[in-house]
């Protein structure tokens, strides 16, 4: 027993890096490569390499993983079934879906999501490569990529193709994740916690929403899907939904995903996820059970940062904060600091994640 003690409490080296392969006398002289000891010493090496390199990234390999090729290998091979088994808590999992230039944006949203201690259960879709193995380098297993993977350097703006590349895959992702069983909220990242936002999914309704309309509503307003606006539609963001595994929800995701199918992006339309989730919330309310989440607790961006008066009025009620009616990376990250919202400059220890290089 003392022997195993020991043994977990001495540091485990890389058997590649510094492991006495030789006796004492070879350690104190230079070893020629030519000479004999030296050509035993070559070999040895290789026989090591041949044997373990291909065992690097196997769960019985007992030391760091030093080949990141191995490490690559595996996180590709991570399938949305084997993260969302990983990451979910009792039957729920928070997802979102990230592209490698918004990670501060997923630092600043995870930072509020563990003050509400949720973060275990959240599951980043990584849009591209180098955020799938960023994430999983820095917190293994709660990073998954579902192909095809996107262009990784590109941040792309509102109403871009690359745009609507990038949200068009959400519902499908939900879809899926549902018909596991698995109820899920989704999350842009471009949001902050305040509150815990599961206090406020009250009943058993199939899927939970916010409105995107800047119109101040009563405290005790309706909960019902609002009324189609001018463009024949609700205002309903897609960007904080909450789905449980019905029948329900995976008929509102089927409509939304065919929706998508039937606006396609062009240049003159400009299309994206938003308008197609709001056709498919109007044409299955009726047989799905929505439920609109109160303003006041989960307002729009658009209301938040521009109605000094109502943020004073509604003091205390406000759950998750959505940095929208705004475009571009800076202007976001500015406006997040102007209010107090951008968390990483001193908070980053409180992400798992960590600080970002």
């Amino acid at each position: 027993m003392a022997q195993q003690q020991f043994l977990h409490q001495r540091p485990i080296k890389n058997p590649f890096s510094s492991s006495p392969l030789s006796n004492s006398s070879l350690s104190n002289r230079p070893i020629s490569l030519l000479s004999r000891n030296g050509l035993l010493l070559l070999l040895a090496l290789l026989v090591i390499l041949g044997v373990f390199l291909p065992w690097a990234g196997s769960p019985l390999f007992p030391f760091p993983n030093t080949f990141s090729s191995s490490s690559h290998s595996k996180w590709r091979d991570y399938s949305l079934a084997q993260a969302v088994s990983f990451v979910a808590k009792n039957g729920t999992v928070i997802v979102c879906a990230v592209s490698y230039p918004y990670l501060p944006f997923l630092n600043n949203w995870l930072i509020s999501v563990s003050r509400q201690n949720h973060q275990d259960k959240v599951l980043v879709i990584a849009e591209d490569y180098a955020t799938l193995y960023k994430v999983n380098e820095k917190w293994p297993g709660h990073a998954v990529l579902i192909p095809p993977a996107l262009d990784s350097q590109t941040a792309h703006k509102f109403g871009s193709q690359g745009f609507f590349n990038f949200t068009s895959r959400r519902p499908q992702h939900l879809l899926q994740i549902v018909e596991l069983g698995y109820s899920v909220m989704y999350n842009d990242v471009d949001m902050v916690w305040l509150q815990d936002p599961f206090n406020y999914l009250q009943g058993r309704h199939d899927a939970y929403f916010e409105d995107d309309m800047t119109a101040i509503k009563p405290l005790d307003h309706s909960h019902d899907l609002p009324p189609p606006g001018k463009k024949g539609r609700p205002y309903i963001c897609s960007c904080m939904i909450f789905l449980r595994p019905t029948t329900g929800a995976k008929l509102l995701l089927k409509k939304w995903i065919e929706e998508m199918r039937d606006q396609p992006w062009s240049r003159e339309k400009k299309a994206n996820d938003q308008p197609a989730f709001n056709w498919a919330l109007m044409k299955t309310a009726h047989q799905v059970d929505l439920y609109l989440l109160p303003q006041a607790a989960f307002p729009t961006g658009g209301l938040y940062f521009k109605n000094k008066t109502w943020v004073k009025e509604t003091k205390g009620k406000h759950v998750i904060i959505h940095n929208n009616y705004i475009l571009g990376f800076e202007k976001k990250t500015k406006r997040f600091r102007d209010y107090g919202l951008w968390l990483v400059d001193d908070h980053a220890l409180e992400s798992p994640l960590g600080k970002l290089e």
